[in-house]
């Protein structure tokens, strides 16, 4: 049996699944579908990066969706999916909703449309520059919990990663004024993230109350693949339950460590990441040891899987 993995913000990067672009007609069909529907000359953002678009959140999310779903679609053409036997999907923040995609629950058309407006929600949440976030290494989440608490911090904990990172979201002036004492208190660490707000926060409250009018207005289609909730880190096949945690997801933290510990539970080890980089995949084994885990961003590693067949 193996899980799918797919990948959030912060894994793109230039060309990323060109050669899938170049060589499949599938990929090509997936880059065109997205930018009708969208408006968006997604295969420019990706291949040319004008003015630097694809670091702008309203343009990141569906570009990294475009790439991983076009990946996996070709991975689904060369690849018998009951070979695998796939019984669970997950994704990184955005990457939920390609894991629905992926699944069957969500069409490409609506999974595109449903990241454009949430790229453009979350990017535009609060003031620009005024909040942001940052990565923390060398620290977990239950004593960042206790320092957060123990010294007043006016921060959040947006992603729980790995027993050995995590994220914060804030105003930056309160994430700045944290750098000091979670440094202290151990953090080998603290980074700044180049991203346009805090998201995974309460500051993400009145774009997540915008972004539900949407996901509730959209089909989600049954499906025999099973979704691991970022919201609630828990396995889930009901249709309403998955949904309903999607509607929490973007003002709450993204749990990482808690997500994989449930995949533990299943006994199922073999993982394939989809997508551009190999981020989640580094964060997983920094989780648990258990986990086989492959990478799939280029066509060579297909190959790579078809030989563990």
């Amino acid at each position: 049996m193996t899980v799918i993995v797919f990948p959030g913000q912060g894994s793109q990067f230039l060309e990323m699944s060109k050669d899938f672009y170049d060589n499949f007609d599938i990929a090509r069909d997936v880059f065109n579908l997205v930018s009708y529907t969208t408006n968006i000359d997604i295969k420019d953002i990706i291949f040319k990066n004008p003015s630097n678009l694809l670091s702008q959140t309203k343009y990141t999310q569906l570009a990294i969706f475009c790439a991983s779903i076009s990946i996996f679609k070709v991975i689904e053409k060369e690849i018998d999916l009951q070979k695998l036997n796939v019984n669970h999907m997950l994704g990184h923040s955005l990457g939920e909703y390609t894991a629905l995609t992926a699944s069957g629950m969500l069409s490409i058309e609506n999974c595109s449309l449903l990241l454009k407006a949430r790229g453009e929600l979350m990017q535009n949440a609060y003031e620009p520059n005024k909040s942001g976030m940052a990565a923390i290494i060398g620290i977990n989440s239950h004593l960042a919990e206790k320092l957060i608490k123990k010294h007043n911090l006016i921060v959040e904990i947006a992603n729980d990663n790995s027993p050995q990172q995590i994220v914060i979201s804030g105003i930056k002036s309160d994430l700045l004024n944290s750098e000091q004492i979670f440094k202290e208190e151990g953090a080998k660490k603290f980074i700044l993230l180049n991203v346009s707000a805090a998201f995974h926060s309460l500051l993400m409250k009145e774009a997540e109350n915008k972004m539900n009018e949407l996901i509730l207005n959209t089909d989600f289609k049954e499906s025999q693949i099973s979704i691991i909730s970022n919201y609630s880190g828990k396995i889930s096949n009901n249709r309403k339950i998955i949904i309903e945690n999607l509607t929490k997801q973007m003002s709450n933290r993204v749990r990482w460590v808690e997500s994989i510990n449930s995949l533990k539970e299943t006994k199922e080890t073999k993982i394939i990441e989809i997508g551009p980089g190999k981020v989640l995949s580094g964060l997983i084994r920094r989780i648990d040891t258990i986990f086989d885990i492959n990478n799939v961003d280029k066509i060579s590693d297909i190959e790579k899987i078809k030989n563990e067949l």
